[in-house]
């Protein structure tokens, strides 16, 4: 099984192009979308590219290749638009015999962790800020922002196959970390 996470599109068009472009690339059976889809927020700066109904557009247009979860920035009046769901305040996956609970993070994270056994893992976006951590007894991943990322990090996205996580460049799809949890 392969899957991607991508994570704060804020609305920014050539990095949902690129993003969708890299999830045909890498052959992934589902796009795990973790939230802040449409719109910037009001903490962000107006991305580059910032073109809402084109990113509503190329999603919808590939609804049946996505999952996602609700984050900070989506509401009601985009899910209106989204011919997928997205207002989930999170999922459960189960991986190699361990939870993984997928999330925004804006609500469960670091500091406000959900309940998981030793090994289990808390994957989230929202910081914009690569992660790959499981000094915490729970595994703690991110994979970042494809489309605002921040303390000097690059746009990026997250692979998951044979038991393998792995944070790649949005630009050029190069590795950058990974983590196995076998």
């Amino acid at each position: 099984m392969k899957l991607m996470f991508a994570s704060d599109i804020h609305g920014c068009a050539p990095s949902c192009q690129l993003m969708l472009r890299r999830f045909d690339e890498e052959k992934a059976e589902k796009l795990f979308l973790l939230g802040d889809i449409l719109y910037h927020g009001p903490r962000n700066d107006l991305p580059e590219g910032y073109a809402p109904k084109k990113v509503i557009a190329m999603l919808n247009e590939r609804k049946n290749d996505l999952l996602c979860v609700r984050g900070n920035c989506d509401t009601e009046v985009d899910q209106m638009v989204l011919e997928f769901p997205i207002m989930a305040e999170y999922a459960l996956l189960y991986l190699e015999g361990r939870t993984v609970f997928v999330t925004h993070g804006h609500k469960f994270n670091t500091d406000n962790p959900p309940a998981l056994k030793n090994g289990d893992v808390l994957l989230h976006g929202h910081t914009h800020v690569q992660v790959l951590d499981g000094s915490r007894g729970y595994v703690y991943m991110n994979p970042g922002s494809v489309s605002l990322p921040k303390e000097g990090r690059q746009k990026s996205y997250m692979i998951y196959e044979d038991g393998v996580f792995t944070v790649k460049s949005l630009e050029n799809g190069s590795a950058e970390m990974s983590y196995s949890i076998i």
